[in-house]
């Protein structure tokens, strides 16, 4: 291996069960190597977005960037949003830190104490929030798109929608629970695939409800609602395989309950800077001209794809396998497994940022422009595409860095960064928004995500807990080489984006194919004539 490689972990052997009494009823988790787990974990997410384009598609054909998606946006946004929060980010990060502990350290009766306490306690605080929010539906409404408050009818339709929508944040987050568990004794791939579903219950509510409803676009909320009673049914099965599937009873006074939920309080804000500050570009979009959230949806969507299937992946391996090593009192390969997923991150995420920048409108045409969807809405979603773009790589980072503080229990550091980032997002925002209107809060999100990676790896590295293996100036120069002759062929191979509006559905994804099959050959090509090889990136969990 030459010296500007990943370096790469010996194999180790399993754990062999203990003989005694009480080690026998300890739980195993079974380890794998990372590079393993992140591709399962990689090939589920990528269907997944792939039939989260369909989705969109299927949307933005039917209702393009009218009032009725603008509404429905908005409502499914508001759960989905306080779904990252409580389930997928904050509790996340908390929970599979303690729980990992758990599996490692302690009996298996306790741990399924844990589970239980755990399941029962979430449900109750969730029940009563989703009460309160359906309750509160027209304020709420209100509150995150203020705007639509110029067209009553408009925010009459988010505020029904957000009734409908809501119950999904209760049956998604018990989901998370379920996926988090599984994600600790590594069957990652049933929570990978777990999305697929939220994806067809939507296509299949869009193309069978619509005509049964009196406004069309509330089709799409009943089918949030049957998408969260789908996932969470999905999981049961395999947690009761596992001999783990819970017994909620609410239970806040049990110790490890005590310390997720001292651990979620800083978390709750630190893991979610991202989705707070779309949710920001939301509110802000909604006093612009018609159709910004809508252009800003369609744009964060393409974004979402790389950033689910290449940083998501990574950083949903790399929670438990830190975890286990700050359980086990392994700082070297704690350090190892950050330096691994870092430079895994930027070997996808800088040439997927770039594709984006140079095939902004051919790909939103091809993927979105029919039926309702007009040329001007193109041109406006592919500024904004472009602006975000610019912080792709920093929120993979963001996933594969702030675990480095979770896995360490230690939630109050990223907060801090979260805040900071937070308040430079709101001042990107006041100066970008004039100019560059919607693009603009795109823009402000992708530099406040820049900040708050830069911030987080700045102290991983000075508290000696992130530690550069060798080989780093090598490897930066093989992916920037990689990166200018791909952009280069792109830009060269691309046809202006005028002449994709003329051609049809078949025509344009065959032009697309070829892009992407070129840009990533000529890519990868670079790279193998560099040195760089697959083994490298291996890594044991």
């Amino acid at each position: 291996m030459t010296d500007s490689q990943p370096p790469t972990e010996p194999t180790q052997p399993a754990t062999e069960p203990a003989a005694d009494e009480d080690a026998a009823q300890q739980v195993a988790p079974r380890r794998g190597g990372l590079m393993r787990s992140g591709m399962v974990v990689s090939s589920m997410t990528m269907l997944s977005r792939v039939m989260g384009l369909v989705r969109d598609m299927v949307i933005a054909t039917l209702f393009g960037a009218g009032q009725g998606a603008d509404a429905f946006f908005v409502a499914f946004k508001v759960p989905n949003f306080l779904r990252r929060l409580f389930a997928e980010g904050a509790f996340n990060q908390a929970f599979v830190p303690v729980l990992s502990e758990y599996a490692t350290q302690r009996t298996r009766e306790e741990v399924r104490e844990l589970l239980d306490a755990v399941a029962g306690s979430l449900a109750a605080v969730l029940l009563l929030i989703t009460a309160l929010a359906m309750l509160a539906a027209p304020w709420l409404a209100w509150g995150f798109a203020p705007g639509f408050a110029r067209d009553p009818e408009k925010l009459a339709l988010t505020a029904d929608m957000l009734r409908l929508t809501f119950p999904y944040l209760l049956l998604i987050s018990l989901t998370a629970f379920a996926g988090s568990v599984l994600n600790t004794w590594g069957r990652f791939a049933v929570p990978a695939f777990t999305p697929v579903l939220l994806n067809l219950s939507l296509v299949g509510a869009a193309m069978l409800l619509t005509p049964l409803v009196s406004e069309p676009a509330m089709a799409l909320a009943w089918g949030v609602m049957i998408a969260g009673a789908a996932q969470l049914a999905f999981q049961v099965p395999f947690l009761a395989r596992l001999r783990l599937l819970p017994k909620p009873w609410p239970n806040f006074a049990h110790e490890g309950v005590r310390r997720i939920l001292k651990l979620m309080a800083p978390a709750m804000f630190g893991v979610s800077v991202a989705q707070v500050n779309l949710l920001l570009d939301t509110v802000l979009a909604s006093l612009l001209a018609a159709g910004s959230v809508s252009w800003l949806y369609y744009s964060d969507r393409l974004v979402e794809l790389p950033l689910g299937v290449f940083g998501v992946a990574i950083g949903t391996v790399i929670l438990p396998a830190l975890s286990k090593r700050h359980a086990e009192q392994s700082p070297e390969h704690f350090a190892k497994m950050l330096d691994w997923a870092i430079r895994a991150v930027l070997l996808l995420g800088l040439p997927a940022a770039l594709a984006l920048v140079v095939l902004a409108e051919p790909l939103l045409i091809t993927l979105f422009h029919y039926g309702a969807m007009t040329d001007h809405d193109i041109q406006m979603a592919a500024m904004s595409l472009r602006a975000y773009a610019v912080g792709l790589v920093a929120f993979m980072l963001i996933k594969v860095l702030a675990p480095g503080f979770f896995a360490r229990q230690d939630t109050k550091t990223p907060v801090t960064i979260g805040i900071i980032a937070m308040a430079a997002n709101m001042v990107f925002n006041l100066i970008l928004i004039w100019p560059l209107a919607h693009a603009g809060l795109a823009l402000a999100t992708a530099l406040s995500g820049l900040v708050n990676a830069g911030l987080l790896g700045t102290l991983l590295y000075r508290r000696g807990i992130m530690i550069f293996q060798s080989g780093w100036g090598r490897y930066a120069v093989q992916l920037l080489g990689g990166c200018l002759v791909m952009g280069l062929l792109l830009a060269w191979l691309a046809p202006g984006w005028r002449e994709w509006l003329a051609w049809s559905l078949p025509w344009r994804a065959g032009w697309m194919a070829l892009l992407v099959v070129s840009g990533a050959a000529v890519y990868f090509a670079w790279l193998a004539a560099t040195g760089v090889r697959l083994r490298h990136f291996r890594m044991k969990s």
